[in-house]
């Protein structure tokens, strides 16, 4: 029972795990999912994450979306082993500490993976984040209604309890005036969550992208995420790189709370009032 094997007969993998024939390790894998390290006969390891009773289609959106960024050939992104509906198997990848260096390898990555571009805004697949439908209608028309109305408005809806009437309204006259902020540029292809927890840095000092919310999106909202709650490490020779390979349209630093105001609103509709004032500071923002 090796790698090959497993490849070729990915089914297979829970019948090994139940009988014991792998070794297993808990590892962090985040709040929702149950993250383990799988030991194959031959030494070499997998990262397994799985959920028990998960939505329809929720790893196969995760296995999409992680195929679609690899086929770029720009970022690093993780081999997908094995995707069953209650399991997904990557590579391995050993975890070390960033480097500049490697911030500005990823800088430069995220362009190439960006300029890859996507036939519209959305994804032909069903999508999460999180748990949570994201909703990846197909659309070619311009990028700010599209944004309000597949990324701002479910979440909002999903947020009533959260939030309160004067925030609804807040987040409401930004959606129904988003056109002002500008920044419209084709569909690019976007991991579309990721904030710096889903990047993950190898013995190498590199980043791997990881947990993606995968759709044709705007560009600057990759960036904008990966500054969140103290950025990535190296942040600002990551964005430097970046910019020297692809710069970016002007106005794109007072449109950065416009795109964090996306994965706020999710985090109330998930988490509650808790994140009600990040969210009222991303407004101030705006």
């Amino acid at each position: 029972m090796d790698l090959s094997y497993l490849r070729e007969h990915p089914a297979q993998l829970p019948v090994f795990i139940k009988h014991q024939r792998i070794r297993e390790t808990p590892v962090p894998g985040g709040s929702i999912c149950t993250a383990q390290r799988l030991t194959l006969d031959d030494g070499g390891s997998l990262f397994a994450k799985s959920l028990a009773d998960p939505p329809p289609g929720f790893f196969a959106a995760e296995a999409a979306g992680l195929r679609w960024l690899r086929e770029a050939g720009a970022a690093p992104v993780p081999e997908i082993i094995a995707e069953l509906p209650d399991l997904l198997a990557l590579e391995w990848i050993d975890h070390g500490e960033a480097t500049p260096l490697g911030a500005e390898e990823l800088g430069r990555g995220l362009a190439g993976l960006h300029r890859a571009g996507a036939d519209a805004f959305g994804a032909p697949w069903r999508g999460y984040i999180g748990t949570l439908p994201l909703p990846n209608d197909s659309s070619t028309s311009a990028w700010g209604p599209w944004f309000a109305q597949f990324r701002l408005r479910p979440f909002l809806d999903a947020s009533a309890d959260a939030l309160t009437n004067a925030d609804i309204t807040a987040v409401e006259r930004v959606m129904s005036d988003i056109s002002r902020y500008g920044g419209d540029e084709p569909p690019s292809r976007i991991h579309g969550d990721l904030w710096p927890g889903n990047v993950l840095w190898d013995r190498g000092g590199r980043g791997w992208l990881v947990d993606p919310a995968a759709h044709g999106g705007h560009r600057e909202t990759d960036l904008a995420l990966l500054g969140l709650w103290g950025g990535v490490p190296h942040h600002d020779r990551l964005m430097a790189a970046y910019q020297e390979a692809w710069p970016l349209a002007d106005g794109w630093r007072e449109r950065v709370p416009l795109h964090r105001l996306y994965l706020m609103l999710v985090h109330t509709a998930l988490f509650g009032s808790a994140y009600r004032e990040s969210v009222r500071g991303l407004l101030r923002g705006l």
